[in-house]
């Protein structure tokens, strides 16, 4: 009987405390449901985006519109520089050395083609022109003797074999002075001039075609060599682009694409033209094609040749959605658009969604969602940015 009142005691020791433990072992678990809780809320409201009221809209300057249809080119980029066709660039060279002994121009002066740009002196001239006389002076005799000779076999008093004697030398005679004029008249002197007894110590420099005179690479008074060019002379009314195309675009481009020009180091100002001529080789060992561009320069801009420039070639057109370039914010590498969700009039609900982006033209993009959109959606394509910065404040704040 001792034994069993003391098992009842213990038994009533136990129970209280079994209770216990037991109370708060429930109570421990509602906590941690009540801390669950608020969590799925805040990671609701981060996903799902914001709300605006009309009057807050407009003090940030925030507007909403469709999602627009648009008919956009589709481009490929290329870089390249500005240079003019063979023809209408030219380095004027002298045929005969000499002692330059008058330069007539300046750089950047407009000249034209026969105008005389320096003179050259050279002594030897002056034995060139007196071989001419002396070769046009015995011409005289030896016409005679070829003329008397021919009158004397056609009248058969003569020898065949003294008139063909007389007709080589004739013949001989007469091509070196022919030669001579050729001669005199590449270095600028007229042989008639010459056949006046106007012998000259110095020959000109003539300009071989219209333009504006380049770098001059010579002064006065220098000796310089047969075939040493002492400036140039550039026309740029034909100036075109070379523009160079990778392997993976080239197929896209065609004769008689537009093409708009970005001048990289002025301001980056845009000019256009169109694709005329595109090279059947790759250039070195890069995989690019040049390809030629005119340029329709009817604003008459500076433009010279060497100058380096960002091209966009037109490759066609394509109807896609656009929305207006600021609809676009960037974060993490990652690109938005701003949805409205609803628009109840008193609060306007915006919803963050992932997109990507194509073809850029005239303030708009192309984008496509990662997710569909509903035909009739709004979105935010003014002020995107501010609610970029409000979404990213309030993820903060939590």
């Amino acid at each position: 009987m001792y034994k069993l009142s003391y098992i009842k005691f213990i038994l009533r020791l136990m129970i209280p405390a079994i209770l216990l433990v037991s109370c708060s072992g429930n109570n421990k678990g509602k906590e941690n449901t009540s801390q669950k809780e608020p969590a799925e809320v805040v990671k609701k409201d981060k996903t799902e985006g914001l709300e605006l009221t009309p009057e807050q809209m407009k003090t940030v300057g925030i507007t909403i519109g469709p999602v627009e249809q648009r008919n956009l080119d589709a481009v490929v980029k290329a870089n390249g520089q500005l240079a003019v066709p063979p023809q209408n660039k030219a380095d004027v060279s002298i045929l005969s050395g000499g002692i330059i002994g008058h330069i007539s121009v300046l750089e950047g002066q407009q000249v034209k083609r026969g105008q005389v740009l320096a003179t050259i002196n050279n002594q030897d001239l002056i034995k060139i022109q007196q071989d001419y006389l002396a070769a046009k002076n015995n011409f005289t005799y030896v016409r005679a003797e070829y003329d008397r000779q021919k009158q004397l076999r056609d009248a058969g008093a003569g020898t065949g074999k003294s008139f063909q004697a007389s007709e080589a030398t004739y013949n001989a005679e007469r091509s070196r002075i022919v030669a001579y004029e050729s001669q005199l008249k590449q270095l600028g002197i007229s042989p008639g001039k010459i056949s006046n007894g106007n012998i000259v110590s110095q020959f000109p420099v003539i300009s071989p075609i219209n333009g504006t005179v380049g770098q001059i690479t010579a002064n006065t008074g220098a000796f310089v060599q047969p075939g040493t060019s002492i400036m140039e002379v550039v026309d740029n009314s034909k100036i075109h682009c070379d523009l160079t195309v990778f392997e993976k675009d080239l197929m896209q481009v065609k004769m008689g694409q537009k093409v708009s020009f970005q001048l990289t180091n002025q301001n980056n100002e845009v000019i256009t033209g169109r694709i005329n001529g595109v090279n059947k080789s790759f250039e070195n060992e890069s995989k690019g094609v040049i390809v030629h561009a005119v340029i329709n320069n009817v604003q008459q801009k500076n433009l010279i040749p060497g100058m380096y420039v960002t091209a966009l070639i037109s490759v066609g057109s394509q109807m896609t959605p656009a929305v207006p370039v600021d609809a676009v914010v960037r974060s993490a590498g990652k690109q938005y658009i701003f949805v409205v969700v609803t628009n109840k009039g008193s609060k306007i609900h915006f919803k963050k969604t992932e997109i990507t982006t194509g073809i850029a033209e005239l303030g708009y993009i192309q984008i496509k969602a990662l997710s569909s959109l509903p035909p009739d959606v709004q979105i935010a394509t003014k002020g995107a940015f501010y609610l970029e910065s409000k979404a990213v404040g309030s993820g903060e704040e939590d």
